[in-house]
């Protein structure tokens, strides 16, 4: 069961780690439910992101990136290569690993799990402006180092 912040006592209501725990977890929960509702999971959005981002790379450097577990990360990329959204192809630089790519198909895919995820974030944080958005951004960035 959940406890809304205002019934919390206020030694926990005072703590920010407990206010950015309780936003984690109602982040999270509506995050999963909106991936699962077109079919996808948060790593996808987040693994296509970095694909866009950094181009293309090894599972290992995505993993690292995206701070995804190399378990994890070979199911989600059998996920992403079955539905089309990459392409693996051998590193030429070294022959033993594969080197991932971002496919057009992929890239449309992003386009739309960033529109979803923006929506939440819109949810959550719309109390905030745009300003208090960038500040608290810039603050936990800050704070995670």
């Amino acid at each position: 069961m959940e406890v809304e912040a205002q019934e919390a006592p206020a030694r926990l209501r005072g703590k920010p780690s407990w206010l950015i725990s309780k936003t984690s977890a109602r982040t999270h929960r509506l995050i999963a439910e909106a991936m699962t509702a077109v079919g996808a999971h948060a790593y996808h959005f987040a693994i296509l992101a970095a694909l866009e981002e950094f181009g293309p790379q090894s599972q290992v450097r995505i993993g690292q990136r995206c701070g995804i577990d190399q378990s994890d990360m070979h199911a989600m990329l059998a996920e992403l290569a079955e539905q089309g959204h990459i392409r693996r192809a051998p590193d030429p630089e070294d022959r033993r690993r594969n080197l991932i790519t971002l496919t057009e198909t992929g890239r449309r895919r992003m386009v739309a799990l960033d529109a979803a995820i923006s929506d939440i974030q819109d949810d959550v944080f719309g109390v905030l402006s745009e300003e208090e958005r960038r500040l608290l951004i810039g603050m936990i960035t800050r704070v995670i180092g």
